[in-house]
């Protein structure tokens, strides 16, 4: 292949090195108004009154909205695909505040700061009601959400927003029989994602009154779907543009700002403007869920696993968008990566009077890798195996039918799962080697610093199986360059780039003759969006397609101008035997404008019934001070399977970007809350992201495999190498000082207290 798998210049890095007005926020509306959301301070309670007089007294406020302002529709602020399987338990504004954050009033005003003066003139009385921050007690705490109204709870009672039960086999049976049975808990926490650009929509009426949204989003076609939808407006009178986006990560996967921006332009007729702070990103956007997962082995005398039981307890804050897929993401991804005839699941999602949880990288994979990960490092301690031939022995092969995968799906049942591609030997084999695990396992530690290696195996998916859909739009210019239409939402990770080198491969042209649009819900074909590691092999594949029907449709006219019969491709040329040739421009031309007289185009859109699993296998070196407690990691070695790599460059960078948002949630990264449910750490002074100068030597490398059912052969890269860096330091801190954290953040009093 010519440009697949070479490094190839970004589409759009020029524009960005050049600092172009690209994203959201880099254009300028006439006459715009600024919104501002007045939060609230109190976990739990009911609004008795909101009084607005002063706020609207105030030079320059236009309006200050309230739930009494608003239709009463339930809806998800989930971008999902429809009809989404997430309970629909969340109003615009609403009379009822379930935590410390949730939207009390909407003040607009013709600037910032007048709009944040009106905030401090509104007054609300609340009448406060009982608060539970404790997701081991929510099942048992007051009915957090009405029992009429909200639909899709599973058990609204016992504030259970979603539930999974499965099993293959018999797990109890199995366990009974067992030679070895390993059980722990482990969990994670609140965390958040942490993108350089805030939330932000801008929206505004075009000359023919239809609702125009500009916004940071993850999901133009749910944004437009879910605003129809909650402010009762014609899906065909909005037009959703997804401009250049400041990072995302998940967080964007969420509608959020969109509705209120519509419901305020369509209310005054003017352009408006919505930016979240920084604070408000904390605490009233949305985090990772913390989960509480216990898992129990059972493994006979040759070290195979026989049974396996994961019991899952997640915290979706105070409203449930994701609840049901994260938990099965956790669920599914964590419980195929290993042979085991016998599979049980138990898991519920339920409601705290605490930030609400939603989308983050991985979604749930990485709350479900850190345990799996831990105790198979802990089970090899035990019998006294190299945790490395532990998982070996047991990990699934080429070829292998993954039960548990026809249960459980990403919020409802499953499909058939094969694994027709797998290298995670390979990448077990070369980790190995570069991260020096002979010889640090060997060395001696003595002394206050203590060094030790850890590892951790994980699988992802590629797309949503049966549910993620990508469609392309391709036409041919007279110049020899195609426009590429696609719904794909490219977050900053590439996949305009990635795109237009699998359709110039197609087509036999450079990647500069590819002419990239995307994510405009008017002007390009659909796509769910942005998520699931989708990208690659749902919009690749649909590219491809496309690309295909036109290089079909460039032959058969050039054969018609050329007068033959026969003739093939090369490099830009319809060549016939003999030497007989025409250039892609001159089809093209004279397509247009004296033979056929016919556009050369075609579109293309794809699904998938499979979602094959990258694999990965990531190594830690990490140095422990046996005196302060802190834990300091020296090297990752990041090692995929990705099938083949479309771009190496980008691929890379995805690997290099990923592993410091692990290495957060590891060790620094966890919201706090005070005893009344108020975030505590807030700004970047206090909630401590890995930066530059905390990385640790990176090494990334790719091992050759090839998906059959993949574009070229690829399989997606996105969010696998999130799943093993946590689970990876977790297990060399143990391996430096024999102390076992299964509670995520690895913290120095963590660590002093166990060694002491």
């Amino acid at each position: 292949m010519k440009i697949i798998g070479k490094k190839t210049i970004r589409v759009d890095g020029e524009s960005l090195v050049k600092g172009k007005p690209v994203f959201a926020d880099d254009i300028k509306l006439n006459d715009l108004l600024y919104i501002k959301i007045l939060h609230s301070p109190i976990a739990h309670a009911k609004i008795k009154n909101i009084d607005s007089s002063k706020a609207m007294g105030i030079d320059g406020v236009v309006a200050v909205y309230t739930h009494k302002d608003f239709n009463k529709h339930y809806y998800t602020t989930a971008g999902q695909g429809y009809p989404e399987p997430s309970p629909r338990d969340y109003r615009i504004l609403d009379d009822t505040v379930r935590y410390v954050g949730d939207n009390v009033a909407f003040a607009v005003a013709e600037s910032v700061d007048i709009a944040e003066k009106a905030l401090e003139a509104i007054k609300v009385d609340y009448e406060e009601s009982p608060a539970n921050f404790d997701d081991t007690k929510a099942m048992n705490s007051p009915q957090m959400h009405p029992s009429d109204g909200p639909t899709g709870i599973f058990n609204v009672k016992k504030n259970i927003a979603a539930n999974l039960r499965a099993e293959v086999g018999n797990t109890k049976e199995a366990l009974a029989k067992a030679d070895f049975v390993f059980s722990k808990e482990y969990s994670t926490p609140f965390v958040q994602h942490a993108h350089i650009e805030p939330h932000i929509t801008l929206t505004w009426l075009d000359e023919n009154g239809r609702l125009v949204i500009r916004t940071a989003t993850q999901v133009p076609f749910h944004v437009r779907r879910i605003v129809a939808e909650v402010l009762d407006f014609p899906l065909r009178k909005i037009r959703v543009i997804k401009p250049r986006v400041g990072g995302a990560f998940g967080g964007k996967q969420e509608i959020m700002t969109e509705e209120i921006c519509s419901a305020v332009t369509l209310k005054t007729g003017r352009p408006t403007r919505l930016e979240l702070t920084r604070k408000e990103e904390f605490y009233a956007s949305r985090s990772r869920h913390p989960q509480k997962v216990k898992f129990t082995f059972g493994l006979n005398k040759k070290n195979e696993f026989e049974a396996m039981e994961m019991d899952i307890l997640e915290n979706c804050g105070a409203y449930g968008p994701h609840a049901l897929t994260v938990m099965s993401v956790t669920a599914q991804k964590a419980l195929s990566l290993y042979r085991c005839p016998n599979i049980k699941l138990e898991a519920n999602a339920v409601y705290t009077n605490l930030s609400i949880a939603g989308a983050y990288r991985g979604y749930g994979a990485p709350q479900g890798f850190f345990p799996l990960e831990s105790i198979i490092d802990e089970m090899a301690n035990e019998l006294n195996i190299d945790p490395i031939e532990l998982r070996k022995k047991n990990h699934v092969q080429l070829g292998d039918d993954i039960p548990i995968g026809k249960i459980i799906g990403e919020g409802g049942e499953g499909f058939p799962v094969i694994v027709r591609s797998m290298g995670l030997t390979e990448c077990l084999d070369e980790g190995k080697k570069l991260i020096g695990w002979n010889k640090i396992k060997s060395e001696k530690q003595k002394g206050i610093v203590r060094r030790g290696v850890g590892v951790a195996a994980a699988g992802q998916g590629s797309g949503i199986p049966g549910i993620d859909m990508g469609a392309a739009f391709i036409k041919m210019n007279e110049d020899a360059s195609f426009n590429l239409l696609v719904g794909a939402t490219d977050l900053g990770t590439g996949s305009d780039t990635m795109l237009a080198q699998i359709a110039a491969e197609t087509l036999e042209v450079s990647v500069d003759s590819i002419i990239v649009y995307s994510s405009d819900t008017d002007y390009t074909p659909f796509d769910t969006g942005a998520y699931a590691s989708s990208g690659t092999y749902i919009s690749g594949t649909a590219v491809k397609k496309a690309a295909e029907k036109v290089k079909a449709q460039i032959l058969d006219i050039g054969m018609k101008i050329l007068g033959v019969k026969k003739a093939e491709i090369r490099n830009g040329w319809v060549i016939a035997e003999g030497g007989k040739k025409i250039s892609y421009s001159d089809i093209c031309t004279k397509a247009m404008y004296t033979d056929e007289q016919q556009q050369i185009m075609a579109e293309a859109s794809h699904m998938s019934y499979d979602s094959p699993s990258p694999y990965n296998a990531t190594f830690a070196d990490v140095s422990v001070d046996t005196e302060t407690g802190i834990v300091k990691v020296n090297k990752i070695v990041s090692v995929t399977d990705i099938g083949q790599v479309i771009n190496p460059q980008m691929s890379e960078g995805q690997v290099e970007g990923a592993i410091p948002q692990s290495l957060g949630m590891a060790l620094t990264e966890f919201m706090i809350f005070d005893e009344k449910g108020a975030p505590i750490n807030t700004d970047f002074n206090n909630y401590h992201i890995y930066t530059a100068i905390d990385m640790p030597e990176i090494v990334t490398k790719f091992v050759n495999t090839h998906e059959p059912t993949g574009p070229y052969g690829a399989k997606a890269v996105a969010e696998i190498p999130i799943n093993g860096p946590a689970p990876a330091v977790a297990n060399a801190v143990f391996n430096a000082v024999g102390v076992r954290i299964r509670n995520l953040p690895i913290t120095p009093e963590k660590v002093l207290s166990k060694i002491l």
